[in-house]
């Protein structure tokens, strides 16, 4: 490299990483490419090194190079990383985010003299193409650079970035991109998705060699190892211990519920007033801001995150991640860990503290994969159409278009390479007028033809109305929560405040706080709860547990060979399950009946996450209905379902063929609010319904209502609108996990073993104790105790001590997990019967 930048690296007793130097020979070929290399390896500074190369050969005003981030926060934080070099070599370049926090000064400045390197999200770069002045802003660019592309492809995101992208590459046809990426399962997917055509052979794969090993060990709590849960509260102390010992601890959790708890756990604890933070994604900006702000300083010796912090950030003085809660995904963990030293030529330090027995096992799954170099991950999806109608209506914004050529735009994008011409022809039907059924409208009508065929904009209030509704992350209707008197802490669902009467106490934002009142749309509370006190949870929070991991952790229990690497009290539970019922097989699956407590309960061992269960349940409960079963009610972990029923399930086989899918699937689907749902999603996305209107923002009650009241329209005079079409299509994809459950019951066919118990089963305690969670209700946790008491003595002939189901239960009912994320019913309250079979693990259900 030239000076002053071989002097620069010299001086901090750099050299040139390969990878690097490969990115700078694919740039001076004018190629675009693929990189991915571990963590810590310099993947930001090879995106960036041809472009600071290039503003120091040959210095130029204008954006020279567009960079995009799933993360604002990751902007900002390379946006500062960028700094030393280019002042240290003095460069003549000017480095900016564009993000939804940028002033809107700034923004205008932007506009009319960019920087050379801007650095935005997807949802800024749609804004910014909207604009009248993006030729003049985007046609002199030279290079995008899209980093963590791995969590944008197969995404709506990614749709909209790929979207974007085939745009740029009409207004700058030489401009090269650059994907950045630490955790690769499928790259060829990830070269196409980049590809100016669409292809993935247009685009250099570069793979980073060598690099240290990750060093990952796995922590259980002091004591019993829980039989059930996922919060894993039971180790706080232990967590807490390896926080004290180190310097700095990143500590990861599955969901914001989670974080909240396991903080107020840790805080309990933390008799020598460690400095430790929480971050989560309801967090305002400026409390999220600050705690970044503190890591970056060294001011915190720990922060309590969920994925809001898995990304990209440069926090090279952590030298300890610890995953709370089993990582649900292979990928997932290698990018969380990460995290920890950001150095390529030193390991990565993590402990795993898996909350149950099952977790144990995922986790040592999870550690199997990593030693044999192997990710999990599914390919990316094709395009949604709700958000081509969104980009449709962008371009008209920016300038008229002949469809023709929107189509062939459009097509160069991977995620639509292969859109048939009649869905394009109809999302643009639909942004025009609505449609057949709703062109009566005026409010629908957003687009006309002139006599040439070019499609305008219908008038300046579609544009700002478009503007100001922009995006595809279309959240649960939030409201604020607010201080009496004080700051915005943050943001919980609508449906949560909807259940809290004043006086009632919550945690949230790390602080036990006690509601007020309702201020139009914000939640008033102030500090000091006492008492029991509820946590807000949050829609489609639970990770889903990943198709490869899944597989892995069927053929860790099925296989004894493999039980030397878990604890002793696993290893026991598993030789009991044998014992006294049978193991899962890999390629099968194992169905157990059993009564207790004057009710007949059916335990699958599917291990097809959370999701796919949910949908199986229901499918499952109808068939039961029809077969004279009476089902009460069903329950859905990572890695069982559950039902209960009144009278005995028999040939349970039919219960799991796989017409189940057919007419089973259509009729719930048809009958469920779920396709309502999906829809009123589908349609904020498309732009039918307005998240937010001048002057007024409207609350998730009004948007409810118009979205049904427009799909029953739809419904009756125009059921295949193309946004029902979308609709169905990801219901059946996305929302309910079809695809899992078809290959769970193609895989089940002819191998199903049926287990006629006369008892609850060992792998089926950890069901029955969330199951007892279901009716908890006020001061009922003794009850609860002498049950999972019960159910363990009962399970295991006396193998284990009272003492030790006191220690395996005592986490759930400390949290309250009927209060956290399920529904509750009273004690002594007959359940329903025909036609309302209910859920206990609906993925956001109330309590």
């Amino acid at each position: 490299m030239p000076e002053p930048f071989a002097g620069w690296f010299a001086a901090r007793g750099w050299t040139p990483r390969p990878h690097q130097l490969a990115l700078l020979r694919a740039a001076e070929a004018g190629e675009s490419a693929l990189l991915v290399a571990p963590t810590g390896g310099g993947k930001t500074l090879a995106g960036f090194l041809p472009s600071l190369l290039d503003l120091h050969r040959a210095p130029r005003r204008g954006l020279h190079t567009l960079y995009v981030s799933p993360l604002k926060a990751l902007a900002v934080d390379i946006a500062r990383n960028l700094t030393a070099p280019i002042a240290g070599m003095g460069l003549p370049v000017r480095v900016e985010t564009r993000t939804g926090d940028t002033p809107a000064n700034r923004r205008a400045r932007q506009r009319a003299d960019p920087p050379h390197l801007l650095l935005t999200t997807p949802e800024s770069l749609t804004l910014l193409l909207t604009l009248p002045e993006a030729r003049a802003l985007f046609g002199g660019l030279a290079a995008v650079v899209v980093d963590e592309v791995h969590a944008l492809a197969g995404t709506k995101r990614g749709d909209q970035l790929a979207l974007c992208l085939s745009r740029l590459g009409a207004l700058a046809p030489r401009a090269r991109r650059v994907g950045l990426s630490a955790t690769v399962a499928h790259p060829e997917p990830l070269r196409a998705f980049l590809s100016p055509t669409g292809r993935a052979e247009a685009v250099r794969l570069i793979e980073a060699r060598g690099g240290a090993a990750p060093e990952i060990s796995v922590m259980l709590p002091e004591g019993h190892l829980p039989w059930g849960g996922h919060m894993g509260l039971a180790s706080a102390p232990e967590i807490h211990r390896r926080i004290r010992e180190a310097r700095v601890t990143i500590v990861f959790v599955n969901t914001r519920a989670q974080a909240e708890l396991i903080f107020q756990a840790l805080w309990r604890l933390n008799d020598d007033t460690l400095p430790i933070a929480l971050h989560h994604g309801s967090l305002t900006v400026e409390q999220r801001r600050k705690v970044e702000a503190a890591m970056a300083a060294g001011r915190l010796r720990a922060v309590v995150a969920t994925s809001s912090l898995d990304l990209g950030i440069d926090w090279g003085d952590v030298d300890q991640v610890i995953q709370v809660g089993a990582p649900k995904g292979v990928a997932r963990l290698l990018q969380r860990v990460g995290r920890a030293n950001h150095r390529m030529e030193e390991p990565s330090r993590a402990v795993l503290v898996p909350a149950s027995r099952f977790e144990v096992i995922e986790c040592a799954a999870a550690l199997g994969a990593i030693a044999a170099g192997e990710l999990d991950g599914d390919p990316p999806r094709p395009g949604g159409l709700d958000v081509l109608a969104q980009h449709v209506l962008a371009m008209a914004c920016h300038g008229p278009f002949h469809p023709d050529e929107l189509y062939a735009e459009v097509r160069r994008a991977a995620p639509y390479a292969d859109l048939p011409r009649r869905d394009f022809d109809d999302v643009l039907r639909f942004v025009e007028d609505g449609g057949y059924a709703l062109r009566a409208y005026e409010r629908f009508r957003r687009l006309f033809r002139d006599a040439q065929g070019l499609v305008h904009v219908r008038d300046r209030r579609v544009a700002r109305q478009l503007r100001m509704n922009l995006g595809t992350i279309v959240e649960t209707p939030m409201l604020k929560v607010r201080l009496r008197g004080g700051p915005v802490l943050g943001e919980v669902e609508e449906w949560f405040v909807s259940t809290l009467s004043p006086g009632d106490g919550f945690l949230f934002a790390g602080q036990a706080l006690r509601f007020e009142g309702l201020d139009g749309l914000t939640c008033v509370v102030s500090r000091g709860a006492e008492g029991e006190l509820r946590v807000p949870v949050y829609a489609g929070a639970r990770m889903p547990l990943s198709t490869y991991l899944a597989a892995r952790v069927r053929e860790i229990i099925h296989d004894p060979r493999r039980w030397k690497a878990l604890p002793p009290p696993v290893r026991e539970w598993l030789r009991l399950q044998r014992r006294y019922s049978a193991l899962p097989e890999p390629d099968g699956l194992l169905i157990e009946t059993f009564p207790r407590g004057g009710q007949w309960f059916l335990v699958a061992y599917c291990f097809e996450g959370r999701l796919a269960h949910q949908t199986l349940g229901m499918l499952v409960t109808r068939r039961m209905e029809r077969m004279g079963h009476g089902p009460l009610g069903y329950l859905a972990t990572d890695y069982v379902l559950a039902t209960w029923s009144a009278f005995e399930p028999t040939d349970v086989e039919a219960l799991f063929e796989e017409d189940i899918l057919g007419e089973d699937l259509e009729e719930w689907m048809a009958e469920s609010s779920m396709l309502r749902r999906t829809f009123r999603t589908i349609a904020t996305i498309a732009g039918l319904i307005e998240k937010r209107h001048p002057g007024a923002a409207k609350s998730g009650r009004q948007m409810s209502m118009n979205a049904d009241l427009i799909y029953d329209v739809l419904r009756r005079h125009e059921p295949d609108h193309v946004l029902l079409r979308a609709t169905r299509r990801e219901a059946a994809a996305g929302l309910t996990d079809v695809g899992r459950i078809a290959r769970l019951l193609a895989r089940a066919r002819g191998r199903i073993r049926h287990m006629r118990l006369d008892r609850v089963s060992p792998l089926a305690v950890p069901a029955l104790i969330e199951h007892g969670h279901e009716w908890v209700a006020g001061g009922a946790e003794d009850a609860l105790l002498a049950e999972a008491a019960a159910l363990v003595e009962e399970a295991t002939e006396g193998a284990e001590i009272f003492a030790g189901t006191l220690a395996a239960v005592a986490e759930s009912v400390h949290v309250r997990a009927g209060m956290v994320d399920r529904p509750r019913r009273p004690r002594g309250k007959a359940p329903r019967r025909s036609g309302s079979v209910r859920s206990a693990a609906r993925g956001a259900a109330r309590p």
